[in-house]
C-alpha cells in the first residue's frame, strides 16, 4: 500500500528566510528611518556637548549615528538583507548630499554677494571713465553676446557637417583619424586653445593683437568637438528604416538626410548646440589672450579689444583698483549673471528636448 506524500512548501526565490524570534515578512514602519536620523541628531548634540560643535560636526554625526542605528534595527527586524540594502541607500544618499555641499554653497555665496549690484545702472552702463563705485558691465555682456554668437556660426555649421559625415558618409581611415582627432580636441586645455588662435591672427596682423574675431576662433576650437560628439550621438539614434524607406522611393542620400534624418534628429541637433554654448560661454583663458579687456563699449569684433563677461570678473577681482570694495561687487555680480546664462542654457535645452523631440506614442 502506497502512502502520498504532502509536498513540504519552499521558501520563495529570493526571500531570506524567518530567524528565530523574527516572524517572516516583517517590515519596519515608514517612519523608522526618520526617527532614526532624529535619534541620530540627538546623540549629535550629545556628543557635541562633550566637544566643539558646529553644522558640520553635527551634520556629519547625525548621518552616521543615524545609518548605523537603521541598519541595526532593520537587520534585527527585517533580516541581513535588507539591513545591507538600508545601509547602501544611506551610503548613496549621504554621497549625493555631499556632492551637493559644494554646488549650494557656490550659489548662496555667489548670490549674497553679487546681488548688491544687480540693477539698471549695470546692465546699461560701461566702465568708461569710472573710477570706484558705479559703472556696470554693459560692454562686457554685449562683448559676450558678439563673440558667443560669433562662435556658434562658426562651430555648429562645421560640427554637424563633420557629424554627418562620420554617421552617413564616413568608413575607413578617414572616419577613424576624423574620430581620433575629435576625441583629442575635446580633452584638449582651453588656455591651448588660446594660444592657437593668438598664434594663427600673429602671422597675419604681428604680434600683440587682440581682436574678437580670434576669441571667437579660439572658442571654436573647444566647441566643434561637442557639437561633432553631440550629433554624432543624436544621428545614430535616427533609425535606419526611415533611410531605408526614402531610398526605396528613389530620394538621393543627400536629399535623404536633408528633409528625414535632420527634422527627425532636430531636437537632439538643438539640445546639443545649446549644451555646447553653456559649455564656452564662461570661458576665460582663451579670451584673456586672444580679446583682452577694454572699459569701452565696442560691436565690431574685427577692430580691437573687446570686453567679455569672464575677463571683466577676473580683472575686477585682481586688479581692483582703490578703494578695492566697488570691484570687487562688480565681480560677484558679473560671476552671478555668467551663472544664470549658463543655468538658463540648461534648461532651454532641457525644454527643447522636451517639447520638441519626435511623438513615440508611449
Amino acid at each position: 500500500m502506497s502512502t502520498a506524500t504532502t509536498p513540504t512548501s519552499s521558501p520563495t526565490v529570493g526571500t531570506e528566510p524567518p530567524s528565530p524570534g523574527r516572524p517572516p515578512g516583517s517590515r519596519l514602519p515608514r517612519w523608522a528611518p526618520w526617527a532614526c536620523f532624529a535619534g541620530g541628531a540627538v546623540g549629535a548634540v550629545v556628543l557635541g556637548s562633550l566637544s566643539a560643535l558646529n553644522v558640520a560636526t553635527f551634520v556629519v554625526y547625525t548621518v552616521v549615528l543615524g545609518t548605523v542605528g537603521l541598519y541595526a534595527l532593520s537587520r534585527w527586524v527585517e533580516g541581513p538583507r535588507r539591513a545591507t540594502d538600508r545601509l547602501v541607500t544611506c551610503l548613496v544618499g549621504s554621497a549625493f548630499g555631499l556632492a551637493m555641499v559644494p554646488l549650494i554653497s557656490l550659489v548662496y555665496e555667489v548670490l549674497r554677494r553679487g546681488i548688491e549690484r544687480l540693477d539698471g545702472q549695470f546692465f546699461t552702463w560701461s566702465l568708461l571713465g569710472v573710477l570706484g563705485d558705479g559703472g556696470g558691465a554693459y560692454h562686457a555682456i554685449m562683448g559676450t553676446l558678439v563673440i558667443t554668437a560669433l562662435t556658434t556660426a562658426i562651430s555648429v555649421p562645421i560640427g554637424l557637417m563633420t557629424a554627418i559625415y562620420l554617421v552617413e558618409y564616413g568608413t575607413g581611415r578617414l572616419k577613424r583619424a576624423i574620430t581620433f582627432l575629435v576625441d583629442v580636441m575635446t580633452g584638449i586645455p582651453s588656455i591651448v586653445a588660446g594660444l592657437f588662435a593668438y598664434a594663427l591672427f600673429v602671422i597675419f596682423f604681428g604680434p600683440g593683437v587682440r581682436l574678437g574675431i580670434a576669441g571667437a576662433v579660439a572658442l571654436s576650437v573647444l566647441m566643434i568637438p561637442v557639437v561633432v560628439r553631440s550629433a554624432e550621438e543624436v544621428l545614430k539614434l535616427v533609425p535606419n528604416e526611415l533611410r531605408e524607406a526614402a531610398y526605396a522611393l528613389g530620394v538621393p542620400k543627400w536629399r535623404t538626410i536633408i528633409k528625414v534624418v535632420l527634422p527627425t534628429a532636430i531636437a537632439g541637433l538643438a539640445t546639443g548646440v545649446t549644451l555646447a554654448i553653456a559649455r564656452v560661454i564662461g570661458e576665460t583663458a582663451p579670451l584673456l589672450v586672444t580679446v583682452g579687456i577694454t572699459n569701452a563699449t565696442n560691436f565690431d569684433p574685427f577692430d580691437g579689444r573687446m570686453a567679455t563677461l569672464p575677463v571683466y570678473a577676473y580683472y575686477q577681482l585682481t586688479q581692483p583698483g582703490v578703494p578695492p570694495e566697488y570691484a570687487i561687487d562688480r565681480a560677484w555680480t558679473a560671476a552671478l549673471i555668467l551663472i544664470v546664462l549658463v543655468m538658463g542654457l540648461n534648461v532651454i535645452a532641457r525644454l527643447i528636448s522636451r517639447f520638441f523631440a519626435p511623438k513615440t506614442g508611449r
